[in-house]
């Protein structure tokens, strides 16, 4: 499997999860955004389907210096879009599950190339 393909599916697992969670939230003052898992699924999924790819391939072209810039400057990027897209579908508080989805699979993902070398 490539490392991209591996990386995508690692943010998946962590990422969406999350923003199931954050779309079938239920406030004392509304209905949740979705109220079947089918249309949070693919609302989440679709969040760093968006994003990944241009993280993974583009931003390393575009953004010069160091590799942190780089990383600092793409996830600021992801999370810009990956609210703005949870925004389009009704989600209140989109860029702090954007923030916290993000920085979980960030944190997730650079502890394990840390300590396993991975990916």
């Amino acid at each position: 499997m490539s490392a991209w393909l591996l990386a995508f599916a690692f943010t998946q697992l962590i990422e969406v999860p999350i923003y199931i969670r954050a779309l079938l939230e239920r406030l004392p003052e509304r209905e949740p955004v979705c109220k079947r898992w089918p249309a949070a699924l693919a609302i989440a999924f679709g969040a760093s389907a968006v994003t990944h790819p241009i993280v993974w391939f583009v931003m390393p072209k575009l953004i010069p210096g160091s590799w942190l810039t780089m990383v600092i400057v793409a996830e600021l990027f992801a999370i810009t879009v990956e609210a703005a897209w949870l925004r389009g579908f009704g989600l209140q508080r989109s860029l702090a599950w954007a923030a916290f989805a993000n920085s979980a699979s960030v944190a997730i993902g650079l502890l394990l190339r840390q300590t396993l070398g991975w990916p």
